[in-house]
């Protein structure tokens, strides 16, 4: 049986935002909480959906979402739950109140019909004392992250009397239609994420204030040269919230053993109290570690001294041991600093704990990297970072303080816990032997083809490799999968070689954090400083020749993106004959940011895809008013749904909730298509030319004279006006080519490129990530 129903009990944010993203995979879904005191009984449910619509970062990946959530109350329309498949309870940390409701919801639900609890601090074997046995075999723990929607690890709890096929039926749906990666683990405190993960944080505060570092300094070490995403530790705090951490810790301590090293590290601070007694709880309060203060009418980030308590300007510091360390992680923890001391003892006491938790909290080392990969977006895992310091270190550093030294590292000594072998990944298990690491079945990653392949073809900024089946995988490499003339060379030559080596078609895809952010914009702004005007012209038409050369190839092409897939990464998908998108895709055309106009066929592309769908008596303004807006305002999607309201990809491109199955599906993709595949008509293009320019120049003029729209805004949306009108010579009476409006993208791009001010915003977009509103 599958969830083709869930319900979530409690509509608090956690609650609300579990039952949007069963929404979001198009799950109907029942949302309960108890009955509002006056007035309408099912306000409080009601009002948590207005919220979730108006929620940033959203918890829906598309508003339409919202309506597959069906608000009620707890004294009307708990009976409902009987047509549920899956129960969700997301109530109070209470456990009275939550066997009050299991007693309730084991009278009405249906047999067969789950019901989970997303505690992350109750054992799941006091949450079911008194309930019936066929209660007990359908009960599990199903702890979301939160946000639910972004942060992919799900824990996955069963205990003694669980039926195991209940708990693959959710672990199914989990994984395949919400997208999350599911992680068994054993009933105990804090489960895999949250018990390291509460202790690393209480680690590094602990010997930060130890060491006299500033919260600037401790993050600035301890954040991405430790694989740890960039808050750092206490910039995750001010993000969580600082009032959490001591509920969080007063919890733990009281189902862990006092002999549990938790208990040691658990020290007070009285400016954390302090803080927290005064509003100072982080992001959601009056500001935290960090705080943004308006000083001179300007708001001024601002740092707390942990020595004073006092806000100063926050800086922006680079620790000689970084410099010194590099990239070697086993370089910085040996640094004689007080930086490298840092994260040395940060490091010994994390992993030694890790170690030590290892068979109680989970089976194996696979399963603990990945929850802190996934719950705590660590670059790698605790036992993959013992794997870059060694474990023999690790051991010897423990032994030096007068500690046990784990078993596990015991086992690992001399070795490593992972190792590559016939071109196999494998791990140590606490047997003390190797295992496969084994990936769910329908899973294809590329990481595991490189690990037992040559690339097919292969140059400096891209690879391409044999997926199997007779599929290619075409593979940006280059610094953020920026796109130059190297990939656009080795594309043109992968289009020659799958018909003469016989391949049936192609997947673009790679396993970055993001698909594309587009052209190389520091080799362009290179090459216009030092007026290479025929090299960037040339680079231009090379990328519109590779990218309709792939649009036309005899054989499928099928783009798989993940993350942003911005300009030049955004055109290629728009030249594929369909799009398999991971649902956290975010796409656009973002060109008029920098001063310029999509140069690779993009204005072409959505040109034919919106005269495709709006070809009405009204002629074809319409369509071209849809492409100006989205075009000139560079709107981005927040979603993969919201990508095909915007048409950057087609009604029909297929959404893919889990990244690690999406190889796959565009694969199967690529094989459907490949079945009596026809290259694509070329399009035709009738376009009205300049009194249609003339409509679009006054809704330019209108937006500036509403302050909407900068001096140089109103050029480049002009500039792009003309492409999209059919040029000074356009007319409906007249047939232009797609060459045709690629020659109008070529001459308009290289018109603005040679702009000081588009100069000048690409420079800023460098330096600071930021548009210049010039």
């Amino acid at each position: 049986m599958s969830v083709q129903k869930a319900c979530v009990i409690g509509a608090g944010v956690m609650g609300a935002s579990i039952a949007a993203h069963i929404a979001n995979a198009g799950i109907p879904v029942l949302l309960l909480d108890i009955a509002a005191k006056e007035g309408d009984k099912t306000a409080i449910t009601k009002g948590a959906i207005e919220k979730l619509l108006k929620a940033d970062p959203a918890p829906l990946m598309h508003k339409d979402a919202a309506k597959l959530i069906t608000p009620g109350n707890l004294d009307d329309d708990l009976p409902k739950v009987a047509e549920c498949d899956w129960i969700v309870e997301a109530i109070v940390e209470n456990l009275e109140i939550k066997r009050g409701l299991y007693a309730k919801l084991e009278t009405l639900k249906k047999p067969e019909a789950v019901v989970s609890s997303n505690t992350s601090t109750i054992p799941l074997h006091y949450l079911i004392e008194g309930r019936a046995e066929s209660f007990r075999k359908t009960f599990m723990i199903t702890h979301f992250f939160n946000p639910p929607r972004y942060m992919r690890l799900l824990e996955l709890v069963g205990g003694a009397e669980t039926d195991p096929a209940a708990l693959a039926r959710i672990e199914e749906f989990c994984d395949r239609t919400l997208g999350k990666g599911v992680v068994p683990c054993k009933d105990t405190p804090g489960f895999i994420a949250n018990r390291i993960g509460t202790y690393w944080i209480q680690v590094a505060v602990n010997e930060a204030i130890d060491l006299g570092l500033s919260v600037e300094e401790a993050d600035a070490v301890g954040s991405r040269p430790m694989g740890i995403p960039k808050t750092g530790v206490f910039g995750l705090i001010d993000l969580v919230g600082l009032d959490l951490m001591p509920l969080i810790a007063k919890s733990m301590k009281s189902v862990l053993p006092a002999s549990d090293d938790f208990i040691r590290t658990n020290l007070q601070h009285p400016l954390l109290d302090k803080m927290i007694a005064d509003g100072y709880t982080g992001r959601k309060g009056k500001g935290g570690f960090y705080r943004l203060n308006a000083v001179g009418g300007k708001k001024v980030k601002e740092a707390i001294d942990l020595k004073t308590g006092a806000y100063r300007a926050a800086q922006k510091p680079r620790p000689e041991a970084l410099e010194r360390a590099g990239r070697s992680l086993k370089a910085l923890v040996t640094d004689p600093s007080p930086h490298g001391e840092f994260a040395k003892r940060v490091l010994v006491q994390t992993l030694g704990y890790t170690a030590a938790l290892v068979p109680e909290i989970a089976d194996t080392v696979t399963a603990v990297d990945e929850a802190m990969r996934l719950g705590y977006n660590w670059s790698f895992g605790p036992f993959e970072l013992i794997d870059q310091v060694g474990a023999d270190w690790l051991a010897a550093e423990i032994a030096a303080k007068g500690l046990p030294v784990p078993k596990l590292l015991e086992l690992a000594k001399g070795k490593s816990f992972y190792r590559q072998e016939a071109g196999k990944l494998e791990f140590l298990g606490t047997d003390g032997a190797y295992h496969p690491v084994e990936r769910r079945p329908g899973v294809l990653l590329l990481a595991d083809i490189k690990r037992n392949a040559q690339p097919v073809l292969k140059n400096a900024s891209a690879s391409v490799w044999d997926i199997g089946d007779g599929v290619l995988c075409f593979e940006f490499t280059s610094k953020m999968n920026s796109l130059d003339n190297e990939i656009m060379a080795l594309l043109t030559k992968t289009v020659q070689t799958i018909p003469a080596k016989g391949y049936k078609g192609l997947v673009i895809y790679n396993e970055g954090t993001n698909f594309s952010v587009g052209a190389n914009l520091g080799l362009a702004l290179f090459a216009a400083n030092i007026a290479l005007w025929p090299a960037i012209e040339e680079i231009v038409e090379a990328g519109q020749k590779t990218y309709k050369a792939l649009k036309y190839a005899p054989f499928p092409v099928v783009g798989a993106p993940s993350g942003m897939a911005l300009g030049g990464g955004c055109e290629i998908l728009l030249h594929c004959d369909a799009v398999q998108a991971h649902a956290e895709t975010y796409m656009g055309l973002v060109e008029v940011g920098v001063g310029i106009i999509p140069g690779w066929g993009g204005c072409k592309e959505m040109l034919q895809r919106w005269l495709s769908v709006k070809r009405r008596p009204g002629g074809p303004m319409p369509a071209i008013g849809k492409v100006f807006e989205t075009l000139s305002t560079a709107q981005v999607s927040k979603s993969a749904h919201l990508a095909k309201e915007l048409m950057y990809l087609r009604a029909d491109d297929g959404v893919t909730m889990n990244r690690d199955r999406l190889l796959a599906d565009a694969k199967a993709k690529v094989l459907a298509l490949a079945e009596g595949y026809k290259v694509p008509e070329e399009f035709e293009f009738r376009l009205p030319g300049p009194s249609a320019k003339l409509a679009l120049d006054m809704a330019v003029d209108g937006a500036a004279g509403a302050g909407k729209a900068t001096p140089h805004d109103i050029t480049v949306s002009k500039t792009l006006a003309e492409v999209l009108t059919g040029g000074p010579n356009g007319d409906v009476t007249v047939v232009l080519k797609e060459d045709d409006i690629l020659a109008l993208e070529r001459s308009n791009f290289m018109r603005l490129a040679k702009n000081p001010k588009s100069l000048a915003r690409m420079e800023h977009m460098l330096e600071t990530g930021k548009p210049l509103r010039n």
